[in-house]
């Protein structure tokens, strides 16, 4: 499939087309894509109310015994998601994938210890410590321009 991108300020807004031969597998599954809108809202629940998760407000989400929390200034939430699909309704230059289990804020990270060897610590404003797995490492630092 070849694709071209063309930049024309008279177009307030992006606008898709679609050229070809005959409607195939393909280019349905390329409909469908663009169709999809997915929800960029979190929502979480707490004492059995469900509450909207501002993005700014948030610390960290972490997945831990089948759950999904999203820790914010106001307590721990229970997200009905899987952690992957939280990270895809965030903004992927605030919101960082550090572990198979953990999402952190870049605004609310305090600072990053590289003492230890082979992994990085790293201090949230609200005194919560997580650590990068071996993983994420080069992708952290390379992150931090290190």
């Amino acid at each position: 499939m070849k694709y071209e991108i063309r930049i024309d300020p008279s177009y307030p807004e992006p606008k898709v087309i679609v050229l070809t031969a005959e409607i195939t597998d393909n280019v349905n599954e390329l409909t469908k894509k663009l169709m999809e809108t997915s929800p960029s809202v979190l929502s979480g629940w707490k004492d059995e109310k469900i509450e909207i998760l501002e993005p700014t407000d948030l610390l960290r989400i972490y997945a831990s015994a089948g759950k999904v929390i999203a820790v914010t200034g106001h307590g721990e939430y229970t997200l009905r998601l899987r952690l992957y699909e939280a990270e895809e309704r965030l903004k992927p230059d605030i919101f960082v994938r550090i572990s198979n289990s953990e999402i952190i804020n870049l605004k609310k990270v305090k600072n990053f210890d590289l003492s230890i060897a082979g992994t990085i610590s790293i201090k949230l404003l609200d005194g919560t410590t997580s650590y990068v797995s071996r993983r994420f490492v080069t992708k952290i630092k390379k992150l931090l321009g290190i």
